[in-house]
């Protein structure tokens, strides 16, 4: 049986089972009429599509292949009793307008042709019904260029990076990048509405990582000891999953943050309990299935300078974490990555605004919900 598929929790009686934890249930219905365990609504949200040349991210490749893929965003949406409902986007994509990129990333853009940038993050809320002044926090896998969108679309908003993201941006990072994708934007976040996670590896609190909340009408109070999203509590482990380093975002069980090293210095996923599934966001973990399934390797390529390149930072921790992801699929997690682009096609319904498979013959009774 899978590790998921465990005995539902009933919290009005003695249970071995914690309801925080991802092995409890993959329902929120619990056994004998206790409270239902505490979930978050994720819809997937379009933000432009690229084109990726095979020889740089899988081995053997196919010379001359190329492959259109999406960069996928997701809305995360978190309800409480009383009515409050606080919602991240995770990710934002490709930038709207491409001139606002740097000149060093524009001219990378040249080797990610045919990209299109419609319809962008801010169009795909829309559709929705929501905008940018609706989005508490914007949190960032990663600060690659496809990623990070058009910050300044959400002046409202909080920016959530991981630890070595800040250092990435301002060119002081000790890691060694090398390739054209590995270009970065000093002048990116606005350091006063941007909180960077404590740093896996070091078990201590503090940092620039307040507890956080906020108010139902939007506003945002960092306020120590309220702890609604605490971003400053050290990073603890889910061991039924064998995911080392995660933070309880709501301190309900409903989202963590997870660690996820290798593509990139202060790469993190997310990991999500819906009504329906448990789901993980794993961003640039992976580029590319046939490495999920060993059919293909992490491709490598050499640059002009003879330097050999690969798209992850680090490969041998890119390596463990996709090893780590594997083990979530066998647990039934669902597992999805930023640029899956047949995930994209098969389920177009999961797309916020989407019309819901009800409407178009299908089960489902939900608009675009997983």
């Amino acid at each position: 049986m899978p590790l998921l598929d465990s005995t539902y929790v009933n919290t009005t009686t003695t249970s071995t089972h914690n309801p925080s934890s991802p092995h409890a249930a993959t329902s929120t219905t619990p056994v004998g009429g206790g409270q239902p365990l505490p979930t978050v609504q994720v819809h997937a949200l379009s933000a432009g599509h690229f084109s990726l040349p095979e020889e740089q991210f899988v081995f053997p490749f196919s010379p001359g292949s190329r492959r259109t893929v999406p960069s996928l965003c997701f809305l995360i949406q978190h309800s409480t009793t009383e009515s409050q409902t606080t919602r991240i986007v995770f990710d934002l994509g490709l930038r709207r307008d491409l001139s606002r990129y740097s000149a060093p990333i524009q001219q990378h853009l040249a080797t990610r042709q045919p990209l299109d940038t419609h319809p962008d993050v801010v169009t795909s809320l829309r559709r929705g019904g929501l905008g940018p002044e609706d989005i508490n926090f914007v949190i960032y896998s990663h600060v690659h260029w496809d990623h990070v969108g058009e910050p300044r679309d959400f002046p409202s908003s909080t920016f959530i990076v991981g630890y070595g993201s800040l250092n990435i941006l301002s060119g002081i990072s000790h890691t060694s990048l090398r390739g054209g994708h590995s270009f970065f934007e000093n002048d990116l976040l606005d350091q006063t509405r941007t909180i960077e996670l404590l740093d896996p590896e070091v078990d201590n609190v503090g940092s620039n990582s307040p507890s956080y909340s906020h108010h139902a009408d939007g506003h945002h109070a960092g306020e120590v000891g309220q702890q609604q999203m605490d971003f400053s509590q050290p990073w603890t482990p889910i061991s039924e999953l064998n995911l080392p380093l995660t933070l309880d975002v709501f301190g309900d069980g409903s989202l963590y943050i997870v660690d996820a090293p290798g593509h990139l210095p202060g790469h993190i996923n997310l990991l999500a309990r819906t009504k329906q599934r448990w789901v993980y966001l794993a961003g640039d973990s992976c580029h590319d299935r046939r490495i999920m399934s060993r059919e293909k390797e992490i491709g490598e390529w050499e640059d002009a300078q003879g330097n050999t390149c690969c798209i992850h930072a680090n490969r041998s921790e890119a390596e463990e974490t996709i090893e780590r992801i594997r083990g979530l699929e066998r647990a039934g997690v669902e597992v999805i990555f930023s640029h899956d682009g047949e995930w994209e096609q098969r389920n177009q319904h999961r797309f916020f605004g989407a019309p819901s498979r009800q409407d178009q013959g299908g089960q489902d009774t939900e608009m675009a919900m997983f």
